[in-house]
């Protein structure tokens, strides 16, 4: 099965996150899909927004977002409509883990370290060095059709 143009614009946009954008054009998407289909894209989105969350400093956002995700998701394993939906599980999984232990002011710094996924240079950053070297944002890898 070959994906929609307008599905490849949006794990594109995922994958240069640009989650705000990815959320506009799967809405688009999920809207018209079947009842199937539907779950997975939402759980994409959800990923998505979940990550966007993080981006503002909405921790409990992000948290809720990406279990909701991992949620819809399960069922899609290990991958669909041409999606390694198990990797993306595991790395949403991390970073859910990684988010559900930190203290919510450090919600800004945990995300720009996780951006540029660099060991912390200050002091007080020591607290979430290890939730950031635990995880990684997510990223959609595609799958070989055969």
């Amino acid at each position: 099965m070959v994906a929609s143009p307008e599905f490849e614009r949006g794990i594109t946009e995922f994958n240069q996150r640009q989650f705000y954008a990815c959320h506009d054009t799967l809405e688009a998407i999920w809207v018209d899909a079947s009842e199937t289909d539907k779950r997975f894209y939402q759980g994409i989105l959800q990923v998505a927004v979940g990550c966007y969350h993080l981006s503002n400093d909405n921790l409990r956002g992000a948290i809720i977002l990406l279990g909701e995700a991992v949620r819809r998701l399960c069922d899609y394993q290990p991958d669909y409509e041409g999606v390694n939906v198990e990797q993306l599980l595991e790395q949403s999984m991390a970073l859910l883990q990684a988010l559900q232990q930190l203290p919510p002011e450090q919600t800004s710094n945990f995300w720009q370290q996780l951006l540029q996924k660099q060991s912390p240079t200050m002091k007080h950053d020591a607290d979430i060095a290890d939730l950031v070297t635990s995880c990684q944002l997510p990223y959609i890898n595609r799958v070989l059709e055969e």
